[in-house]
């Protein structure tokens, strides 16, 4: 065991110990072992950029004679998957662990996008839409939770925020293979759609061994009775960092804490932290979780519309549009992220929701007035979505860390889930503003709609969000198992 541990089994077998995990987690340089959890971890944002891209192209309503509706239906039934995923294997992630849990849940998701691609009915290709949003749902409870409590305080913001990011690049990828695979002169029409759907299990193939390799959240061992392999394990990636030329400070003695091993937390206990011990941060959670997924689908999912219905673009031409689009979505929370761990939490939060409401106000006022060209209108979606992308990305980086560590991927599951349900509200509704594209007004007052609450969702985590920056998990949310003398 490390001379720098100190660690005391106080009574019985399952008394209360004292632990250094966290502190000597959080003073690690940066090093390859966290870029292995990036890649190994971070893939899952991408995979359902990539899912989302290629099931909007509707490859397969052709060959099963589709219609629009039942098209609909389909990515909403993923939708339910993710929601349904994210609440069962958020709550068996706090149980089970980090670890077992992105294994299964990146298993799940492979057999059901994999599956999915030989489907010889529509039936058969909805249930596993179903359960490739099974696996999706589980990997964002199970993968937030795992990346915060492995990455060193000081960086994890920035590694956050640029993780979920990420969606875009796999949202680009799907557009990308869609102008290839759906290609009619290169791929008959029930051959193509199915090769792409076996994009992102191949992908996901090749990183499942490199999760293989990343360990058990320390911190999730500490508070389960597990001391002595938390210790083991931050043992070992002290070892690597050391044999990747990374020098480790002396861990502070004082920063140590007692904890007592908790296992399943009730729902009660589980509605009393979010209800009554933290309303503040609930209120915090929810409102940018809803904000952002409200916006998102309003202009993501109608975006297309409104190129060929208000600016005659062919439909062929607008998945070229697409691409801007997704990199400014891309390059936001890589720019702005590590302003989030040096400005702090709750100003960027402010300023990315503000700006991004501002900018959608102002091409709203533009396409009123008919000002705007299909060029000019991305490009304003481009610059409102480089700030919103780092605030969405923000917001599940809030929720993951605001909240007790016994908890954390049920936390995350339940505002997943919340956002889900408001955000598929949007499509719908935004749908029947842009109408057959005759009338403009409608459409305004949606984005005049969308701006008003992305600006306040900025202004509630201004007034009411936890200045979480370079701070330990531990430090912003005690946790449930700890012991106070």
């Amino acid at each position: 065991m490390s001379s720098q541990t100190t660690t005391d089994r106080a009574g019985s077998p399952g008394g209360p110990v004292r632990s250094l995990v966290p502190a000597r987690m959080d003073r690690l340089p940066w090093t390859r072992f966290h870029w292995s959890v990036i890649v190994g971890l971070g893939i899952s944002w991408v995979l359902d950029g990539l899912e989302i891209q290629i099931v909007a192209s509707n490859g397969f309503a052709e060959e099963f004679g589709m219609s629009a509706g039942a098209v609909g239906w389909l990515g909403t039934t993923y939708l339910i998957g993710q929601v349904v995923g994210a609440i069962v294997f958020g709550r068996l992630s706090d149980k089970l662990g980090r670890k077992k849990l992105f294994i299964l849940t990146l298993v799940i998701y492979l057999v059901g996008s994999g599956v999915a691609g030989l489907s010889p009915a529509i039936w058969f290709l909805f249930v596993f839409r179903f359960v490739a949003g099974l696996g999706i749902g589980g990997e964002y409870a199970a993968i937030n939770s795992a990346i915060d409590e492995l990455i060193p305080s000081k960086y994890r913001g920035r590694v956050d925020i640029a993780i979920n990011g990420t969606y875009w690049g796999g949202a680009a990828l799907g557009a990308a293979a869609n102008i290839f695979f759906l290609n009619h002169a290169l791929f008959d029409v029930n051959i193509g759609w199915r090769l792409a759907f076996f994009i992102g299990p191949v992908l996901g193939i090749l990183i499942i061994f490199l999760r293989r390799n990343i360990p058990e959240s320390p911190r999730w061992l500490m508070t389960h009775g597990f001391e002595k392999e938390a210790e083991a394990t931050v043992d070992d990636i002290e070892a690597r960092v050391r044999r990747e030329g990374g020098t480790i400070d002396p861990v502070d003695e004082t920063l140590a804490m007692e904890v007592k091993a908790t296992d399943s937390v009730p729902f009660r206990t589980i509605a009393h932290v979010l209800l009554r011990k933290y309303p503040k941060r609930t209120l915090v959670g929810a409102t940018m979780m809803i904000t952002q997924s409200f916006l998102y689908n309003a202009i993501f999912f109608t975006y297309a519309l409104v190129l060929t219905n208000f600016y005659g673009l062919n439909t062929s031409n607008v998945q070229y549009f697409f691409f801007p689009f997704a990199i400014g979505n891309l390059i936001g929370p890589l720019v702005l992220g590590p302003l989030f761990d040096t400005i702090g939490r709750r100003k960027m939060i402010f300023s990315t929701y503000v700006i991004s409401g501002l900018v959608l106000a102002v091409s709203a006022a533009l396409f009123h007035a008919d000002l705007l060209t299909a060029t000019t209108q991305t490009v304003f979606w481009c610059v409102a979505f480089f700030f919103a992308s780092a605030g969405a990305s923000s917001a599940y980086l809030t929720v993951s860390e605001i909240f007790p560590l016994e908890i954390r991927s049920q936390a995350i599951s339940y505002f997943f889930a919340l956002a889900q349900i408001f955000g598929a509200i949007a499509p719908a509704l935004y749908g029947a503003l842009v109408g057959d594209g005759t009338d403009r007004n409608p459409l305004t007052a949606g984005y005049y709609l969308g701006a008003g609450i992305m600006i306040v969702g900025g202004v509630i985590a201004l007034i009411f969000g936890v200045d979480a920056e370079r701070r330990s998990l531990e430090s912003i949310t005690e946790p449930l198992s700890v012991v106070r003398k």
